[in-house]
């Protein structure tokens, strides 16, 4: 064996070859900066202990996931009250479609939706301390308690352009002509108050399906913006109920205002109230 051959092979260098591949994983981790090391730290504590913080952790993670789609795709919304019967009864947990105005699409006679009535329903917004806030807002995110004091729930039955009349006999009419509701609740008018009303561009002239248990936009004629709600302040679209079990459905679209002109050009900038004939 030559042994002088192989020793003159070795690196004679003071200072060996550096690499990443020819150091240690203690010297890599080691040599990592706090920052570098936080999300490992972090990693080891959520995916160690025991049962309990891994069920909690679970816990947080969908709770999460529940704020981000009931913030941004479907939202439950537990419904308040009587005046959306018999389509929508109180503690009906409904399924609002967020997606449905977001690419253009705007409300359409016949929907259900949801809204934040502040500045049309409601002129001020209701006292409410920080606390209560937050809990109501995670609470309700996931159906667990009602809605804000200042949403909504009602059906669009004009449009902006539109001209909604309701006469001394009850007959309600869009554009001239007139609606047959099926939706209403039974025994119930389309509106024992006449009214005449011209929807500006933008708003949205809307009622409860309980028209005697209802209170809408004929309650706001007087009061600032005339009981129309403007369409930015439309939170969704509700399109099932979700709860109880025995009421899983769509809310469907009634083919009542399916022969409904269009409004005459120019209608809209004279929106406001008038007298019933």
């Amino acid at each position: 064996m030559d042994t002088d051959a192989q020793l003159s092979e070795r690196d004679r260098s003071p200072h060996p070859l550096g690499g990443e591949e020819q150091r240690s994983r203690s010297s890599r981790i080691s040599g990592l900066s706090p920052v570098t090391r936080l999300p490992r730290r972090a990693w080891r504590w959520l995916t160690g202990g025991g049962p309990l913080r891994r069920a909690g952790v679970l816990l947080v993670c969908c709770l999460a996931f529940l704020m981000l789609v009931s913030s941004y795709v479907v939202q439950p919304f537990v419904i308040p009250s009587g005046s959306m019967e018999n389509t929508l009864r109180p503690g009906d947990r409904v399924l609002v479609n967020k997606l449905a105005y977001r690419f253009g699409d705007e409300p359409r006679r016949g929907d259900v939706v949801v809204f934040d009535g502040l500045g049309s329903f409601v002129q001020e917004k209701p006292a409410e301390n920080a606390v209560t806030t937050v809990v109501r807002k995670v609470a309700s995110s996931v159906g667990l308690m009602q809605p804000a004091p200042t949403d909504y729930v009602k059906r669009v039955v004009g449009v902006g352009g539109d001209r909604v009349v309701c006469d001394h006999r009850g007959r309600l009419s869009v554009n001239g002509r007139v609606i047959t509701e099926n939706y209403l609740f039974p025994g119930d008018t389309s509106s024992r108050v006449p009214f005449d009303v011209v929807v500006p561009e933008g708003r949205l002239w809307v009622m409860g399906d309980h028209r005697s248990a209802s209170r809408d936009g004929r309650d706001h004629l007087g009061a600032p913006g005339g009981g129309m709600v403007p369409v930015d302040r439309v939170i969704g679209r509700a399109d099932w109920i979700g709860w109880p079990f025995g009421r899983w459905s769509s809310v469907e679209q009634p083919d009542a205002f399916a022969d409904v002109p269009e409004p005459r050009p120019g209608a809209a900038h004279g929106g406001g109230a008038r007298g019933a004939p």
